[in-house]
């Protein structure tokens, strides 16, 4: 290694068969697989928390509805030119509660599907002309819930096409930058960003079934220990991170930035005179379900480190140090990174006991629309698109919902 990250390790976190349940994209993977975990067995439940999941199925109903109503006549929601909206509002149906007892899709999604397909490229990737790599991972991640035979080849393919996407690492055995081992929007990209590698280690994560034959000419694989370098080049964590901007001052040690060097929360400067990048929410959570699915321990001191963070900064009211940006980014990496890690209820810094499904599940009940959407006020990052925001919605609200 060189000098700029330490050493990762890699094990520990279960496969997507684990004995107890982390989670309801995992439970799904397991069903399509026919192994679905056992759950853990819940004796009494207060009717108060019944109340609450009727009020959320309600909700999903009624989004997904909204959905259906907004989808193009030629298949795609929002835009043909970004099949990542597609594929997210694709993946919000897939994670319905009872969809997978369904026998039957219906056409809108059968629509959804045909436009996505329509979008794969000779190169593997799953896009029209741009972003590349957050199209294809997102896209990757529903055809693999979609769980139709004739997607096989193009979950192959994209697989093969988000690995190559990588970053440069430098002389074998070494990995030379913080950058390296990374995933920005595309192989042109030199600047690779944690937002981008996370939904691509989540695409590769979840279709890993699909290369289980090594001698496969389509197993390869990604590069997980650098890209875990990577990860913990995003983390204020001068133990693992020797970037000189990381620090251990309570405001930020443990958690993440977007990128090595940028964070969209800015500096702030330190009584001892040196310039640190702030720690925000939804990158936070992005680095610990990064951790999550680079199978890293709940144990080890990086993933210790950003659930401090983050149950200091516990809130569903705003997105910590960015405030209404990216809000419902925010929702959706929260309650994927909560639920995959384990956590259905822990105590913040003061001493509260917060169980965040009831939180979360109750703040998104009370921003939907009449009509069933959800739609943000602060336009950055899309986030006044409805489309895209009912589908984070939708998807945060149904990782909420199984363990309710």
């Amino acid at each position: 290694m060189n000098n700029h990250c330490a050493t990762p390790s890699r094990s520990g976190f279960p496969d997507i068969t684990p004995l107890r349940a982390i989670g309801a994209l995992f439970i799904t993977l397991a069903r399509i697989q026919g192994a679905e975990p056992s759950l853990p067995k819940i004796s009494v439940q207060s009717p108060s928390n019944i109340s609450l999941r009727n009020e959320v199925k309600h909700a999903i109903d009624k989004g997904w509805s909204w959905l259906e109503k907004n989808q193009n006549t030629n298949g795609f929601w929002t835009t043909p030119e970004h099949p990542a909206v597609t594929a997210l509002a694709l993946t919000s149906y897939r994670l319905q509660p009872g969809v997978l007892e369904q026998k039957d899709e219906p056409g809108s999604v059968k629509r959804g599907y045909a436009y996505l397909m329509s979008c794969v490229q000779p190169d593997g990737g799953i896009y029209r002309k741009e972003m590349a790599s957050y199209n294809t991972s997102v896209a990757l991640t529903a055809l693999v819930l979609g769980n139709h035979p004739e997607f096989q080849t193009a979950i192959l393919n994209a697989r093969k096409f988000i690995i190559g996407l990588q970053s440069d690492l430098g002389e074998p055995g070494k990995v030379d930058t913080a950058s390296a081992g990374g995933i920005g929007y595309a192989k042109s990209d030199k600047r690779p960003d944690l937002s981008n590698t996370s939904w691509a280690l989540e695409a590769l994560y979840l279709s890993k079934n699909y290369v289980k034959d090594k001698n496969l000419p389509d197993a390869s694989d990604l590069n997980w220990q650098a890209a875990v370098h990577f990860i913990e080049c995003c983390q204020n964590l001068p133990s693992h991170n020797r970037e000189a901007w990381a620090s251990d001052d309570p405001q930020n040690k443990g958690g993440f930035i977007y990128a090595p060097g940028q964070s969209m929360a800015g500096q702030t400067n330190l009584p001892s005179g040196r310039v640190a990048l702030r720690s925000y929410g939804s990158m936070s959570y992005a680095g610990l379900l990064s951790y999550v699915y680079a199978d890293l321990k709940p144990e080890d001191p990086r993933v210790a480190a950003v659930m401090e963070w983050l149950r200091t900064n516990y809130t569903v009211d705003e997105n910590p140090a960015l405030g209404a940006e990216g809000l419902y980014y925010y929702y959706l990496v929260m309650s994927k990174a909560l639920a995959l890690y384990g956590a259905d209820s822990f105590q913040t810094r003061d001493g509260r006991t917060v169980r965040w499904r009831e939180d979360l599940a109750l703040k998104l009940i009370n921003l939907q629309h009449a009509d069933g959407s959800w739609v943000h006020t602060d336009a950055r990052w899309w986030e006044k698109d409805p489309i895209l925001v009912t589908s984070f919605s939708l998807i945060a609200l149904e990782m909420a919902y199984k363990q309710m």
